[in-house]
């Protein structure tokens, strides 16, 4: 990594985990193998944030570590990429093996708990799942209907919100910007 931590993907330590290679890693990784509207593409760490900001939409009260645990929910994609769910599905058991373990470290890193609760993580996959027929609709060419149709999804895409793709450094500084706040806001709760 370019902060000088060696990662082994087999067995991840926390220790190597640095907050500002996984910010560099997002905000460099395109969703949608970067078939999207623009002048950029848009980023894992802007979905990130996205997704943050659902989690808030539906649940006001969301902890800082629920937060937190929202910005984190791809952070194993700085080191593995996004790739698309059918490509995932063929590559299959080994590849979701290497993502669990690296979640899990990020999550111990950061003062998570390295398995969230069943109720977190469906509250953390609804938010991901409003965000990716968001981005299909705005960005990668896709209708309303085809989101339910073509792409399976459960969720419908948001129509106040409007998806812009950011330049890389401006992508990495906001997701570090909001990482810290919630970092700040982590150890404020645990007083």
């Amino acid at each position: 990594m370019l902060s000088g931590r060696r990662l082994n993907l087999i067995e991840p330590s926390p220790l190597d985990i640095e907050i500002q290679d996984i910010a560099l890693g997002l905000a460099r990784n395109t969703r949608w193998n970067g078939q999207t509207r623009g002048a950029h593409g848009w980023s894992v760490a802007q979905h990130s944030d996205l997704v943050v900001e659902i989690v808030r939409r539906l649940k006001p009260r969301a902890s800082a570590k629920l937060l937190m645990a929202a910005k984190l929910h791809d952070a194993s994609e700085y080191v593995t990429h996004d790739l698309i769910t059918p490509l995932k599905a063929v590559v299959g058991d080994v590849f979701k093996e290497v993502e669990l373990r690296l979640t899990r470290a990020i999550h111990i890193r950061f003062g998570l708990t390295p398995v969230l609760a069943t109720v977190d993580r469906a509250l953390i996959k609804r938010a991901d799942q409003i965000a990716a027929a968001t981005e299909a609709v705005q960005l990668a060419g896709f209708t309303a209907a085809e989101c339910r149709t073509v792409l399976n999804f459960k969720e419908r895409p948001l129509k106040d919100v409007k998806l812009t793709p950011l330049p890389v450094a401006e992508a990495e500084r906001k997701f570090l910007e909001g990482f810290h706040a919630l970092e700040e806001a982590i150890l404020l709760q645990a007083r």
